[in-house]
């Protein structure tokens, strides 16, 4: 039977302009599939994917949930569209105060939001709680970005007991980009939620950034891909201590049999 991989991306292109990150967000799940993966794959909708271009549509069956994050209830919203070259699904989560209206990781005038981190937390239990109504049960998730820096620290914690992901392992990729700013004074408390203690994050700096994200993500995770050639130096220090298995950056293109082969390993 066909093991299952979940892609969790920041960045898909074409719905957002080519970086290293969105080539590899569109490409990677195809080379893949080919390699006789069964795959899914997730991106915020972020405020400048433009809908009717992309052709995207609401999923009213998967939609309508409220996640509850700092005390304040927010919608979820599905919606899904197909990548043209490809014909691969791509499912978006959606939000008015987080993602509607509003671009990636900074504003128009390049000021970094100072609710990333919450945007993070909502994108990842949206993710995850959709998987869940899909009756989809992945082998191994595929977190590309810090969008999904999260996801490792709630399959660990909060969902371990889910039938879903129980058995799951998580491999994070690592790339050439970075956020500047910090993630404000309340990141532990709103990542709280069941098993998701937020103590459990008292061995990082209290003022959560990207470099503590990237840490967590690693020790959560179950392997390591550096996704680039120019990876963050701390970061690639740490995820070296960690004694994680480890991909090295398997080149630009034709990755698909480096990929096969390291989900292969941490699934034996």
């Amino acid at each position: 039977m066909a093991k299952k991989v979940l892609f969790i991306n920041q960045e898909i292109a074409p719905f957002v302009p080519e970086s290293e990150m969105s080539v590899m967000g569109r490409d990677l799940p195809q080379a893949v599939q080919e390699q006789g993966f069964e795959i899914r794959t997730f991106m915020p909708k972020w405020g400048t994917i433009n809908e009717r271009r992309g052709q995207l549509h609401e999923v009213i069956r998967l939609s309508g949930m409220n996640l509850i994050i700092d005390d304040t209830d927010h919608p979820l919203i599905i919606k899904v569209a197909s990548i043209p070259t490809s014909r691969i699904q791509v499912y978006f989560i959606d939000n008015e105060d987080y993602f509607m209206k509003r671009q990636m990781e900074a504003d128009e005038s390049g000021e970094e939001y100072p609710d990333n981190g919450e945007r993070a937390i909502f994108f990842a239990r949206g993710v995850l709680e959709t998987v869940k109504k899909l009756r989809w049960t992945p082998d191994i998730i595929q977190c590309q970005g810090w969008m999904a820096g999260v996801i490792p620290f709630y399959v660990k914690t909060a969902y371990k007991d889910e039938p879903s992901f129980a058995d799951t392992k998580v491999v994070t990729s690592f790339f050439n980009s970075t956020l500047k700013g910090d993630f404000g004074d309340n990141f532990k408390k709103c990542v709280d939620y069941r098993d998701a203690k937020a103590e459990l994050l008292n061995k990082y700096n209290e003022k959560f950034d990207f470099m503590e994200l990237g840490k967590m993500a690693i020790d959560y995770s179950d392997g390591i891909v550096f996704a680039a050639e120019n990876v963050n130096q701390d970061l690639l220090e740490y995820a070296t201590q960690s004694r994680l298995p480890l991909l090295n950056y398997p080149g630009g293109e034709g990755y698909g049999a480096a990929y096969s082969e390291f989900y292969n390993k941490i699934t034996e």
